[in-house]
């Protein structure tokens, strides 16, 4: 009841050929990924939650009519089924998705029970939030079936200006050439070297597009509209600035401000430098959101679903009463 799946359409070029396979353009992966979740979570389905009996008395190991089989044959799958192990304790594992473009968050609206994203902004991310909710009520879902999780690296300074310090130092530890690096991997591993680093982010037309779309998006948008150089870009890129930075009380009070202005249900925690910034995070910033009511302190539940706040996850044929497909 712990387990979850983290559902990527890959970006990258090199996983389809790993396969023997081409990568398939952006609109085509989430077309696969859509009958694929469909699949999965028709196999996740097999058996009814009381269809084991495992009785020993009478011998019945199972229920046959209990049994689902899925003979799906869809455009790029074809499965017959059954699984053969009965259902999580939590119904299904919690399905994870990071997806930022419109295919990415219809994908999420009709399937994700929790959603990976940036944090570029309070504004931008409830923005986001709002679109994702709403796709998953477009589904026929709750708006609070789907739990978004910006992900968030804190600095947490005794002082601001310790802080600040402490970002400077790990955005130091990138270089130019590492930074153009780091950022080309974001357009089909471009080569950035081949451009003056102090004029004006280069026109890439397409490129990109079919590998991480949103992020590329986003950073071609903000260059154009920040005016920034290729060198501004890079560095931002490998090294962005959090914007949960400052004191314990500061970084707290941004956290619930994101939170009750609906940005977000949760974060999840990163951090460039782990031991202390998970040290600094946990011993200085949890306690003053548990004191505001804002952070449990333990654990409720026994599944991945009950500490994330989501219901447990009803069986596709809850409640059917027609005919099933016997076991053999």
């Amino acid at each position: 009841g712990r387990a979850g799946w983290n559902v990527v359409t890959s970006p990258l070029e090199g996983s389809g050929r790993n396969y023997g396979r081409p990568h398939p353009e952006h609109a085509l992966r989430y077309q696969i990924a859509d009958e694929y979740l469909e699949v999965v979570q028709g196999l996740w389905d097999s058996w009814d939650d009381d269809a084991f009996v495992r009785d020993r008395d009478s011998g019945t190991f199972f229920a046959p009519e209990k049994f689902r089989r899925l003979d799906h044959k869809g455009r790029f799958f074809q499965v017959e089924g059954p699984l053969n192990i009965q259902r999580s304790p939590q119904g299904q594992p919690v399905i994870f998705q990071a997806g930022a473009s419109d295919d990415g968050i219809a994908l999420a609206g009709k399937y994700a029970d929790a959603v990976f994203t940036h944090a570029p902004s309070l504004e931008e991310t409830r923005a986001f939030t709002q679109k994702v909710k709403n796709a998953a009520i477009a589904h026929g879902r709750s708006a609070a079936d789907v739990k978004i999780f910006p992900g968030i690296g804190p600095i947490v300074g005794a002082t601001a200006e310790e802080a600040e310090a402490k970002y400077q130092a790990i955005a130091a530890l990138a270089g130019l050439g590492d930074a153009l690096a780091y950022l080309g991997r974001f357009f089909d591993h471009h080569d950035f070297t081949q451009y003056d680093p102090d004029g004006p982010f280069p026109a890439l037309g397409d490129i990109g597009a079919n590998a991480f779309r949103s992020t590329t998006d986003k950073i071609k948008q903000d260059a154009r509209a920040q005016g920034l150089t290729l060198r501004q870009v890079a560095l931002q890129a490998v090294s962005p600035r959090p914007n949960f930075i400052g004191t314990a009380e500061h970084v707290a009070d941004e956290l619930i401000r994101w939170f009750e202005a609906g940005a977000s249900d949760g974060f999840i925690l990163g951090f460039s430098v782990q031991r202390e910034g998970l040290d600094d995070f946990v011993g200085q910033v949890l306690p003053i959101l548990q004191a505001r009511g804002y952070h449990r302190g333990t654990l409720e539940g026994g599944t991945l679903r009950d500490h994330l706040g989501l219901p447990r996850k009803a069986s596709r044929y809850a409640g059917d009463t027609a005919p099933v497909r016997k076991a053999g």
